[in-house]
């Protein structure tokens, strides 16, 4: 048998097994990516929930501060409808920034009032909040590094015609854009 024969019979016998083995990597890589965004989901779901606890802790001490405790619940109220099957990874971001936001003026309300600051389930909540903030980020930087090599691997010659191929779509990066709500709402001691 002829050399150049032997390497085309090898390259025919190779290529399908070189695109099972990409086209599985991707599949691993887009579950990876799920359960990365379902990590950020449970964690943003620890959030919405712990909203209305808190803006009844303030709400004794700070009635006249009704129109912020407002904008809170209507921030927290945005975000819980902001889920992934009815928006963008973007919008569900921008949603999360302004209860972000929101939640920060509403921690600031604790230096104006002194019994605030020294309540104990207010400060309970605080802390689980700016916990649970980690926990946000640290889940959103894993997702953005799975959706980041998928990318690579998606866009780089050869794999990008197995990606085009099997219709492997881009997925958008998890990225706060205010400033403000890049950092936790820090804890009073």
């Amino acid at each position: 048998m002829e050399p150049g024969l032997v390497v085309v019979i090898a390259l025919v016998l190779t290529l399908p097994l070189l695109v099972v083995y990409s086209y599985n990597r991707f599949v691993a890589q887009r579950a990876s990516m799920d359960a990365a965004w379902a990590g950020i989901d449970v964690e943003l779901q620890r959030r919405h929930d712990l909203v209305p606890n808190l803006v009844h802790s303030v709400q004794g001490y700070a009635a006249h501060e009704r129109q912020l405790l407002e904008r809170v619940v209507e921030a927290r109220n945005r975000a819980v409808a902001a889920v992934p099957e009815d928006v963008t990874v973007s919008e569900q971001a921008r949603a999360e920034d302004a209860l972000t936001e929101r939640l920060t003026g509403l921690l600031a309300l604790s230096e104006a009032y002194p019994q605030l600051r020294a309540d104990r389930v207010f400060l309970d909540l605080q802390r689980e909040l700016v916990d649970t903030e980690d926990r946000i980020s640290a889940s959103r930087r894993l997702y953005n590094l799975e959706v980041a090599a998928y990318e690579r691997r998606r866009q780089a010659f050869p794999s990008n015609l197995v990606a085009s191929g099997f219709g492997f779509e881009p997925r958008p990066l998890f990225e706060i854009l205010d400033a403000a709500a890049r950092h936790a709402p820090h804890v009073a001691s």
